[in-house]
C-alpha cells in the first residue's frame, strides 16, 4: 500500500505504509511527531494509530509555538 506523505511547504514522499503507524510515515522528514500534526482528509489523526488501508494521501503540518 503506497501513500503520498506531504510535509506542508517542504515536499512529499511516496512510502509503503503497510503495517505502519502515522508516526512512522514521518521518517523521511527531519521532524519529531511532537512538532507536527498529521492530517487525513483535513482531519487530525493520532500518530500512534495504524495507517488505514484506504488512505492515499497524508498531510503533515508543523505546529508553531508562540512566545
Amino acid at each position: 500500500m503506497t501513500v503520498t506523505v506531504e510535509l506542508a511547504g517542504e515536499g512529499s514522499h511516496e512510502l509503503d505504509a503497510a503495517g505502519k503507524t502515522y508516526a512512522e510515515l514521518l521518517a523521511p522528514f527531519d521532524v519529531s511527531k511532537h512538532e507536527v500534526s498529521v492530517l487525513v482528509e483535513g482531519q487530525p489523526v493520532p500518530e500512534d494509530q495504524p495507517v488505514a488501508n484506504d488512505i492515499e494521501r497524508v498531510e503533515v503540518v508543523r505546529l508553531i509555538q508562540g512566545g
